[in-house]
C-alpha cells in the first residue's frame, strides 16, 4: 500500500522550471479540451433544439438534445478504461496527446455537420456519434492531466498545484459560454444559419495549441521510474479493481454530486432562465460567466487550504452546502431579478461546487497506487460522471412534471449530494500519502 511522505516531502525530481511548464500545460490543455466538451451543452440549449432536434415541440427538442448531451457522459467510463490503460502502460503524456486529438477533431467536425433541414434524421445521428467521440476523449482527459501534475508536484503542496487542472476546466467553461454570448449578439437568423458553427470550427485551431504545450512537457518522474524498472502492469483495470475496491467505489460516488450540479448551474440554468422564466439569454449567460471567473480564482485557494486541513473536510463541507442551498437556489432564480439570479449562481458554485472540484485532482491521485493510478482515477471518476451527467435531461423532465417549478430538481440535487457525502465520509484523509511509491501490491 502507499505510505506517508517523508518530513521534507522528498521524492520528487521535478525542477521548478519543469513544474511551471507542467502546470501551464495542464491549465492550457484542460481548458482547450473542456472548452470542446462544454460548448455542446450550450449549443443544445441555444441552437441545437432548432437545428438538429426539430420535433415541433420546443420543450421536447431540448429534452432530446440533453439526452444526446448525456450520451457523452455514458461513454466517458469507456474512455477512462481505454485511455487509462494506455496511460498506465505507455505513459501519461503520450496518452494525453491522443485524447487531445480525439476531442479536438470530433468537436471540429460538429461545426461541419449539415442540419436536420438538409439531411433529415441523419443529422442528429451524426451529431450523436461525434458526441460519443467527445465523451471518449473527455473520459481520460482530466484523469490524465491531474495524474501527470500530481506526480510532478511537491508532496507538501500537491493540493495547490493539482488544483490548476480544475482551473483549466473552468477556463474551458468560461471560454465556451463567452463565445456563445458573443455569438448571441448577432441576429438570431444569422446564428441559426452559420454563426453557431464558429465555436466548433475553432477547435481545429485549438488542437495545435494543445499539442504544442503538451509535447513540451516531460513524462512524470513516477512513470519514468516504473518504465526504468519495468514494473508497469499488463492489465491496470483488473489490478485497480483487485487491490483498491473500496477506493474505486469511493471514487465513483465522489464525482456524482459535482457532475450533476455543475450542469444544473452551467447548462440547465440557461434553459430554466430563458425558457421557463422567459428571461433574456444575456441574463443566464452573464451569470455563468460571473460564477466561472470566481470559481477560477478560488481553485488555488481551496487547493492550498486542502494542503493544510486535508481533502476530506473540504469535500464534506461542499456537499453539505450544496444540499442545504438547493431550494434557496431555485427560489432566488424564480424572483426573475437578474442580480438575485447571479447571486444564486455565485453562492452555489463558490461555496458548494468550487471546494470539492479544487480538491478533486489530488484526492483521486491519492486513492490509487502508481501502477494503476491513471486507470483507477479516470475509470472510477468517469463512472460517477456517467451517473451524474444526465442531470440536465433529468432536470428538464422534472421541471416539466412540476409545472415549470424547480423544487423537484432541488430534491434531485440533494439526492446526488447525499450519495457523494457517503463516499467522502467513507474516504480516508490522504494529504500525507506518498504517491511516488511504486506500490508492491499492484502486480
Amino acid at each position: 500500500m502507499t505510505r506517508a511522505v517523508n518530513e521534507d516531502g522528498a521524492g520528487q525530481d521535478t525542477t521548478p522550471t519543469e513544474l511551471r511548464r507542467v502546470v501551464g500545460a495542464s491549465v492550457v490543455g484542460t481548458a482547450l479540451e473542456w472548452y470542446d466538451f462544454f460548448i455542446y451543452g450550450f449549443a443544445v440549449t441555444l441552437v441545437f433544439n432548432e437545428l438538429f432536434f426539430t420535433m415541433g415541440d420546443p420543450a421536447m427538442g431540448v429534452i432530446i438534445g440533453f439526452a444526446t448531451f448525456g450520451v457523452g457522459f455514458a461513454v466517458r467510463p469507456l474512455g477512462g478504461f481505454l485511455f487509462g490503460h494506455l496511460g498506465d502502460r505507455i505513459g501519461r503524456r503520450s496518452t494525453l496527446v491522443l485524447t487531445t486529438l480525439v476531442m479536438g477533431v470530433s468537436t471540429g467536425l460538429i461545426g461541419l455537420l449539415p442540419t436536420y433541414g438538409s439531411i433529415g434524421v441523419a443529422a442528429p445521428i451524426l451529431l450523436t456519434v461525434l458526441r460519443i467521440c467527445q465523451g471518449l476523449g473527455a473520459g481520460a482527459e482530466f484523469g490524465g492531466a491531474s495524474t501527470l501534475l500530481a506526480e510532478h508536484a511537491p508532496a507538501r503542496r500537491r493540493g495547490f498545484f493539482t488544483s490548476f487542472a480544475q482551473t483549466g476546466v473552468q477556463i474551458g467553461l468560461l471560454s465556451g459560454v463567452t463565445v456563445f454570448l458573443l455569438i448571441e449578439l448577432l441576429p438570431r437568423q444569422t446564428v441559426l444559419d452559420w454563426a453557431w458553427r464558429i465555436p466548433f470550427l475553432f477547435s481545429f485551431v485549438l488542437i495545435a495549441v494543445a499539442l504544442y504545450v503538451r509535447l513540451r512537457v516531460a513524462e512524470s518522474p513516477v512513470f519514468r521510474q516504473m518504465s526504468e524498472r519495468r514494473t508497469t502492469v499488463k492489465m491496470p483495470v483488473l489490478d485497480a479493481l483487485r487491490h483498491y475496491p473500496r477506493n474505486f467505489l469511493v471514487g465513483i460516488g465522489a464525482h456524482i454530486c459535482d457532475t450533476a450540479v455543475v450542469y444544473i448551474y452551467a447548462t440547465y440554468s440557461l434553459t430554466y432562465i430563458t425558457k421557463t422564466l422567459a428571461m433574456p439569454r444575456w441574463v443566464a449567460l452573464t451569470g455563468v460567466i460571473i460564477f466561472s471567473v470566481i470559481v477560477i480564482a478560488l481553485q488555488p485557494v481551496y487547493g492550498a487550504l486542502s494542503d493544510r486541513v486535508g481533502r476530506r473536510p473540504l469535500n464534506l463541507f461542499s456537499v453539505v452546502f450544496t444540499a442545504a442551498f438547493a431550494f434557496p437556489f431555485f427560489l432566488l432564480l424564480d424572483t426573475r431579478e437578474p442580480v438575485l439570479i447571479w447571486i444564486a449562481l455565485v453562492l452555489a458554485t463558490s461555496l458548494g461546487f468550487a471546494p470539492m472540484i479544487a480538491v478533486q485532482p489530488a484526492f483521486y491521485a491519492e486513492l490509487f497506487g502508481a501502477r494503476v493510478r491513471y486507470t483507477g482515477f479516470a475509470a472510477s471518476r468517469e463512472i460517477g460522471a456517467a451517473l451524474g451527467g444526465f442531470s440536465p435531461l433529468i432536470a428538464a423532465a422534472l421541471v416539466a412534471q412540476a409545472d415549470g417549478k424547480g423544487w423537484l430538481v432541488a430534491l434531485w440535487m440533494i439526492g446526488t449530494a447525499a450519495v457523494s457525502f457517503v463516499a467522502f465520509w467513507l474516504s480516508k484523509e490522504s494529504k500525507d500519502v506518498d504517491i511516488t511509491v511504486i506500490d508492491a501490491t499492484a502486480r
